[in-house]
């Protein structure tokens, strides 16, 4: 038995159906219009993701508002505290980052910064180096 759909009929399925495909984003959707992202795990992922916005892509800093310092061949990157502390305390404009990344973000991002952009401070650093700089304390909500 075949079964044949009017044309009026058809044109009245696909008019509903079009507008639910298109909504549905290619992976990664969880249903509810959220999409879910990969978490940064290196220092190059997190750089990118988080930093870059303001230290730029070649993280030689900016001046418009504010003044972004630059990350590129940059002395005071030689010691880990210095950087780690800034990244979790925040420093000047930029806000603390210890909510939004965990300890081992940090340490890669740091490392990462340490060792490119014209930086050749070798030495890794450690998610346990972060830990020990006293992290801010968050507010609970309501």
């Amino acid at each position: 038995m075949t079964v044949r759909l009017s044309p009026v009929i058809l044109a009245g399925l696909l008019a509903v159906a079009t507008p639910a495909l298109a909504q549905t984003p290619a992976g990664g959707d969880t249903g509810g219009g959220v999409v879910r992202v990969a978490k940064p795990v290196t220092g190059q992922q997190v750089y990118e993701a988080v930093c870059q916005a303001c230290h730029m892509a070649d993280a030689k800093g900016g001046v418009g508002a504010g003044t972004i310092p630059a990350l590129a061949a940059n002395p005071r990157l030689a010691g880990a505290a210095y950087p780690i502390s800034a990244v979790v305390l925040g420093k000047g404009g930029m806000p603390s980052l210890a909510g939004p990344l965990d300890d081992d973000q940090i340490a890669q991002v740091v490392t990462y910064i340490r060792t490119s952009f014209g930086n050749s401070y070798a030495k890794p650093v450690t998610a346990s180096e972060v830990a020990r700089i006293p992290h801010p304390v968050r507010g609970g909500g309501h």
